[in-house]
């Protein structure tokens, strides 16, 4: 995400255990017992994914996503776009969009601000991946054979790693 939403997307304070005190949870893809039992789903973007946990705030859903084994001061630019992604499905789920999003890193949690110009990156992003979806042939866009390895389309890739 651009600088907008990298400046947004700074240490939550108080301390991460009380970011949402008031909050309950709703669902949770981390095997706990409330399971999220459909991923949420927009047709209108040709988007599916499932939060690690959906926080309920009154009538305000917030996602969040764990990396329990990331340490880094800043988040990475794909799991704040991955966050914006859950924003966008709550938003469509539920009519109405998220204030924020929650990204937890081994021990600190950052708080990315879902605004105008988040989603309209997070747009942008989208199109671009359905474009090339959409393409006969996609370039590799890396040099990592563990990436290709764990790719679900290296059995029809010509410019794969393995």
């Amino acid at each position: 995400l651009g600088a907008n939403a990298a400046a947004g997307a700074g240490p939550v304070s108080p301390p991460p255990q009380r970011v949402c005190r008031r909050a309950r949870i709703v669902a949770s893809d981390m095997g706990q017992r409330h399971d999220l039992q459909r991923p949420l789903f927009s047709s209108r973007y040709r988007l599916t994914g499932k939060p690690d946990y959906l926080l309920q705030q009154g009538s305000v859903y917030i996602p969040v996503e764990v990396k329990p084994t990331r340490q880094a001061e800043q988040p990475y630019e794909s799991d704040l776009m991955q966050l914006a992604a859950y924003c966008l499905l709550v938003e469509e789920q539920f009519g109405h969009a998220p204030p924020y999003g929650l990204l937890r890193y081994g021990q600190v949690t950052f708080r990315l601000q879902y605004t105008s110009d988040v989603r309209d990156e997070l747009l942008d992003v989208l199109e671009e991946m359905q474009d090339l979806l959409d393409e006969d042939d996609c370039e590799r866009s890396h040099d990592d054979p563990a990436r290709c390895a764990g790719c679900g389309f290296v059995q029809q890739c010509d410019d794969a790693l393995v």
